[in-house]
């Protein structure tokens, strides 16, 4: 999370940083901009459906949202709409500017 203040802070970008929440305990612990970037991010080693569950119900609310996970699962991919980022692939791909 720091990383991606970090990275708005430097770039002098206009994004806001939020966070989304539901009654029924779906949440995306960063949201970028105007629902433009939906990031969960996770402490697992291996991602599977149910790590998903955020920023794909977000994306049914927002379907424009760029949905990404972050992880320890050290191979970087996409599922389904989501793009499944190592942590440190991530923080390569936000300093490059392909994030935001």
């Amino acid at each position: 999370m720091q990383e991606i203040v970090a990275y708005l802070g430097y770039s002098d970008s206009d994004e806001t940083l939020s966070y989304w929440h539901t009654y029924d305990n779906h949440e995306v612990d960063a949201v970028i901009g105007d629902a433009r970037v939906a990031i969960e991010i996770k402490s697992t080693d291996h991602v599977d459906h149910d790590d998903k569950r955020g920023v794909t119900a977000f994306a049914k609310e927002h379907p424009d949202t760029k949905q990404i996970l972050v992880s320890r699962d050290r191979v970087s991919r996409r599922s389904g709409d989501v793009d499944l980022y190592y942590v440190t692939d991530f923080f390569k791909a936000l300093w490059a500017g392909e994030i935001i």
